[in-house]
């Protein structure tokens, strides 16, 4: 059965590293854990509800167990992975579309593809100053002529 674990929001992934470490430590029957993004404040967990209980036990950020049941067709869409190819080069101007540096522009210097991180300088500030942030989070205003 999988079952939703009430966490407090930004926690998430503090409170699934807790528990799949208590998990393995303490043998418990539990499968699989999963937090998508998109739902804040909670946590998948496959397993029985008398273990999941047990583990959850003394994990800060911890809230609880939704005690209904979720059915795997209520959470699919979350957990089909979602691939999509970002083209961002060097050079690039991208403007930042969330986080704290939202808003603001930048020449991208790196790009690592496979962390999807792109370290960008900041275009409209007095001193350039190169920030890394995730890859989702630009969008591209200028393409390099290559």
């Amino acid at each position: 059965m999988i079952y939703a674990v009430k966490t407090i929001i930004g926690r998430e992934n503090i409170v699934l590293e807790s528990m799949a470490d208590k998990a393995k430590t303490a043998a418990m029957d539990i499968k699989a854990l999963a937090h998508p993004e998109e739902i804040k404040g909670y946590i998948f967990v496959e397993g029985e509800l008398r273990d999941i209980q047990d583990v959850i036990k003394e994990i800060p950020h911890a809230r609880g167990i939704l005690r209904n049941p979720v059915s795997i067709n209520e959470i699919k869409r979350f957990l089909e992975t979602k691939k999509t190819e970002i083209q961002i080069t060097e050079g690039d101007i991208v403007e930042v579309i969330g986080g704290p540096f939202k808003g603001e522009k930048g020449r991208v210097t790196r790009f690592d593809k496979y962390k999807s991180e792109v370290t960008i300088e900041l275009i409209e500030v007095t001193v350039p100053i190169p920030v890394t942030v995730n890859a989702e989070l630009v969008t591209i205003i200028q393409k390099t002529s290559a």
